[in-house]
């Protein structure tokens, strides 16, 4: 299969499948990528953050405030009913941690952070300072949905997408995406899943180059 039908089988972003509309960049979607970017930052089967980011638009705990007003045992609660019982004590925490930070530093507006960084190392380190395990991989997989909304979000690729590009000799994505014509969110999310569900497994890849 040829990288660019991979690219269009398998590009789509997390964020969208998850129908969040990022589009507009209103607030309250950026908050909603933001917490499922974290649930999917942590070495936990996707299957199982997908279904706990489910599990919060369930019962509609999706901005800072509802995270505080939810409390510790609330979230442990919403993190075990989705399966995340491995770090279901330290993602409470961690979310109680950034929600409380984003309220007093941004006025619970991930917006403001970004208006306020003064490039893109900055604005990741903004990210990672908003909580205790808030590290590269889960600012990666946030900034990777966000770069076409916020002109900052430039984020390094994450380990397994770089695995993916040394297997097909791609040096740089971003200039491979424009001489390939490719939306280059689409190509690191494929790339991902190409890591993930081929290369991490053992088997060989499907896609080819050219």
């Amino acid at each position: 299969m040829k990288l660019k039908e991979f690219v269009k089988r398998y590009g789509e972003p997390y964020s969208k499948r998850l129908g969040i509309d990022l589009t507009a960049g209103r607030s309250g979607e950026v908050f909603k990528w933001f917490l499922a970017s974290i649930l999917y930052g942590k070495p936990i089967r996707e299957s199982s953050a997908t279904k706990t980011y489910k599990c919060f638009e369930k019962r509609r705990i999706l901005s800072p405030e509802k995270i505080l007003q939810t409390g510790w045992d609330g979230l442990v609660s919403i993190l075990d009913e989705g399966g995340y019982t491995r770090y279901d004590f330290s993602t409470a925490t961690k979310l109680l941690d950034v929600a409380g930070k984003l309220m007093e530093r941004y006025g619970g507006n991930l917006n403001r952070l970004h208006e306020a960084a003064s490039d893109s190392r900055d604005l990741e380190a903004r990210i990672m300072a908003l909580g205790k395990g808030l590290g590269p991989t889960t600012t990666s997989i946030f900034l990777r949905d966000m770069r076409t909304i916020w002109s900052k979000a430039d984020p390094e690729p994450t380990p397994l997408v770089r695995q993916a590009q040394k297997s097909l000799g791609i040096k740089d994505l971003e200039s491979y995406a424009k001489r390939s014509k490719i939306d280059l969110v689409q190509l690191e999310t494929a790339l991902l899943r190409l890591a993930k569900d081929f290369l991490r497994e053992g088997l060989r890849s499907p896609v080819k180059r050219r």
